[in-house]
């Protein structure tokens, strides 16, 4: 966690040295300083910052492709003439143990169209799934296995 402030540190005194602290300079100086810190390393030593951030990186653009295919998706479910929906709840086994891991997990799926995490079990090895479009079950389980679980589960474990 120091790494980052010390690259977010590094951002905003790259902003104070153009004079202008906009989104644009904020994310180049964020950028600089992440490549800075990436060479310092050799001399200060290795870091799971680099790791973790780019663990990060990628969850979150996971996040946005499958937001973009559930709009798709809900979209063109909405707008045909006949209705493809299968609707369903599932239980899916969970693997993450932590509660920052499963909360994470259950937002992700909340804010993507066409599902919705309704419960954790009180053991919380499962997360029942409200799915829109549920035509195979073991498909519809590891698509969140494979997917959010997957990533969240590099990311905060």
């Amino acid at each position: 966690m120091g790494i980052f402030l010390l690259n977010i540190l590094l951002a905003l005194a790259w902003a104070a040295l153009l004079g202008e602290f906009s989104g644009i300079n904020l994310l180049a100086g964020f950028l600089l300083g992440y490549f800075a810190l990436w060479l310092g390393q050799f001399v200060m030593g290795t870091s799971s910052y680099f790791v973790k951030l780019r663990q990060v990186i990628e969850l979150f653009a996971l996040f946005i492709w499958e937001l973009i295919k559930a709009n798709l998706r809900v979209a063109y479910s909405v707008l045909a003439p006949f209705s493809s929906m299968r609707p369903g709840i599932i239980a899916v086994p969970l693997d993450l143990k932590t509660d920052l891991g499963i909360t994470t997990l259950a937002n992700m799926i909340t804010l993507t169209p066409g599902t919705l995490s309704v419960d954790v079990s009180d053991d919380r090895k499962v997360i029942y799934v409200h799915g829109m479009h549920v035509d195979h079950l073991e498909d519809f389980k590891h698509d969140i296995k494979d997917g959010f679980e997957r990533k969240v589960k590099e990311v905060f474990e």
